[in-house]
């Protein structure tokens, strides 16, 4: 869909991408600043595969003012972006027929890295009826003596849903019956949420969630700096070791200048943040009305993240004013895309049919137009 999206824009043609997973804002003035203060101080060596003291202590410093976590920088792993701290994690500890269970809908990586490891993802699929979220009896049931890891998202990649602590804690006590559990938390959401409610993040539960709970963030969305490709991963120290061994072989670190800014973006001011989460808020509430006002599509309010997925099961099995039949959330989304020149992404791709993703990380003008683009192209279905 991608290449077809490329194609019609080099024929000239109008296409509004609303699948790309990155804020639309520019990075903050005293980051950008601080990247050209280190090129200017020659901050371009080679630097400790884990990520420079600097930052990774500024990384201790965000755990406790943000999360209440203790960390010393040796229990910190700083990678290209928080996708590499998965990645090193699961090539760290998952041996071939090891099992993670991948709460779905979920980020279209999870499963392929696993399957990257010698693993087995173990997809366990959560109802819009259970605001797109994991109950513990779905946990217990998805558990077997081979599973290595739990693989939690929140906010949520692609639905926007948000635990809150209560619902971290009906989780917690499934994992205490199974102590060869452990939990990857992915948090890079974190600061985009549209409710006043605090952030639960399961380490933070208790003691013992903390001993087997590696948690993951970064600076990319928060901060609109996902080219900069900085994310980072707290957890016990052995863990944090052996993911250290894996990046070695890798990447070795991710750039200098880039952790220099990582540094300004931890440290510095977030007085920009706020506009940036009323923006995303307005943008969301303007894309779920407009949805919700198309017949055969249903779309909840998120509560994090700059995502929305609706249900286009309402529509399915009708056909396009060529007599095509539109009978997968694949076929839908292709179908906006050349009848629309609107490109989103099919729930199948995040282990979820019959929804699709919708990023409003775009401007408010390419977001009504986007919408209004759609809800011609479901009119024209028959």
């Amino acid at each position: 869909m991608t290449r077809l999206a490329n194609q019609m824009r080099q024929q000239g043609q109008s296409v509004i991408t609303l699948s790309q997973g990155e804020p639309d804002f520019a990075t903050p003035e005293h980051v950008r600043q601080a990247a050209k203060e280190a090129i200017d101080r020659n901050e371009s060596r080679y630097t400790e595969v884990a990520g420079t003291l600097a930052l990774r202590e500024a990384v201790v410093r965000k755990f406790e003012r943000d999360n209440g976590l203790h960390f010393s920088p040796d229990q910190i792993q700083v990678g290209c972006g928080a996708k590499q701290a998965l990645y090193n994690a699961l090539q760290a500890t998952v041996q071939d027929g090891d099992e993670v269970i991948i709460p779905t809908p979920a980020w279209v990586s999870y499963p392929e890295m696993v399957l990257l490891a010698g693993g087995q993802p173990v997809i366990v699929r959560c109802s819009a009826q259970a605001g797109f979220k994991l109950q513990a009896d779905q946990l217990e049931r998805a558990i077997t003596p081979r599973t290595k890891w739990l693989m939690l998202n929140s906010p949520s990649n692609p639905s926007g849903a948000v635990y809150s602590r209560q619902e971290l804690e009906a989780l917690e006590q499934v994992l205490l019956r199974h102590p060869h559990v452990w939990v990857m938390a992915d948090d890079v959401y974190e600061k985009i949420r549209y409710s006043d409610e605090p952030f639960a993040t399961p380490a933070a539960l208790s003691p013992y969630m903390a001993a087997r709970t590696l948690t993951i963030n970064g600076v990319s969305k928060a901060y609109a700096m996902t080219g900069w490709r900085v994310g980072f991963a707290a957890g016990p120290l052995p863990l944090i070791k052996a993911m250290n061994l894996v990046q070695s072989q890798a990447t070795s670190h991710t750039s200098s200048i880039s952790q220099a800014a990582a540094v300004a973006a931890l440290d510095g001011p977030m007085d920009f943040l706020p506009e940036f989460v009323e923006a995303f808020r307005r943008r969301r509430d303007k894309v779920v009305a407009a949805l919700n006002a198309m017949p055969g599509i249903e779309c909840d309010l998120p509560m994090g993240a700059f995502y929305v997925f609706p249900s286009c099961q309402g529509v399915l099995g009708l056909r396009d004013p060529s007599g095509q039949l539109i009978s997968t959330d694949k076929d839908l989304c292709m179908y906006f895309l050349r009848s629309a020149g609107v490109a989103v992404v099919p729930g199948s791709a995040f282990e979820l049919p019959g929804h699709f993703r919708v990023s409003y990380a775009s401007s408010d003008q390419e977001l009504e137009e986007a919408m209004s683009r759609i809800a011609q192209a479901i009119a024209r279905l028959s």
